[in-house]
């Protein structure tokens, strides 16, 4: 509890220094690409962030993808997905957009029953597909820009709209922190090879993953009515 409290806090302040540096909305107008005025802070973050990844995180998950049989994996992988159902839910009805709430409401109560916990995804066997949604993508739904580009201790890229719709969800989520920090690891498994090849040879990591992040975010908050976002990141 206290140290879902710090998080709080961190996020708070962070969002306190965001709007504080923010640039007014005629000036992010004339601007062009990501707003980042946090960029010394955010390059500082990032690095001790990668350091962490690959000094710690990466042979982490290294050792459980090597150690865990594939469907012990892809049952743990589908049990922290099963948790991000009640918050699709919630972003979704934000947006008035029922139809995917109720999915996903059919997703968590299948999977979390017949799927013995989540265990199992039998909603996707019945036709029934995900569409994650969020906070700050019902935010960016209603027109709410993304403000500075904010790079988090641990948690990696994020920007003052989605920082703001995640505050909400830290308050409310019924995980102690271990439960958390077990979905992050599970959840970062999956993609790890994606994170690596975004950063990997790019001719400035920070940038890479910074523009990734932000494109990605505008693919989801449109649900896909936009050009994917392109992650082939120039090599030196």
């Amino acid at each position: 509890m206290h140290m879902r409290r710090y998080w709080i806090a961190v996020a708070a302040i962070t969002i306190a220094i965001g709007f504080s540096v923010a640039p007014s909305r005629a000036e992010e107008e004339k601007s062009e690409g990501t707003t980042d005025p946090l960029e010394t802070l955010n390059r500082f973050t990032s690095g001790f962030n990668s350091f962490l990844r690959k000094g710690f995180v990466d042979p982490a998950v290294d050792l459980y993808q090597h150690i865990t049989p594939d469907p012990i994996e892809r049952a743990i992988s589908n049990a922290a997905s099963n948790l991000s159902e009640p918050i699709t839910v919630g972003g979704s009805l934000l947006q008035g957009d029922t139809e995917n709430a109720g999915k996903a409401t059919q997703r968590f109560l299948i999977n979390s029953t017949v799927g013995l916990g989540g265990l199992g995804d039998p909603a996707t066997g019945m036709g029934i597909e995900a569409r994650r949604e969020d906070l700050g993508q019902a935010l960016g739904a209603h027109g709410v820009e993304p403000g500075p580009h904010i790079v988090l201790p641990l948690l990696g890229p994020s920007n003052l709209r989605d920082l703001a719709g995640d505050i909400p969800v830290m308050v409310l989520n019924p995980l102690p922190l271990a439960g958390t920090v077990a979905k992050g690891t599970v959840e970062y498994s999956g993609k790890q090879d994606t994170v690596r090849s975004i950063s990997e040879g790019a001719v400035d990591p920070y940038v890479a993953e910074r523009e990734a992040y932000e494109q990605n975010r505008a693919y989801e908050v449109r649900n896909g009515n936009i050009s994917a976002p392109n992650f082939d990141i120039p090599s030196k």
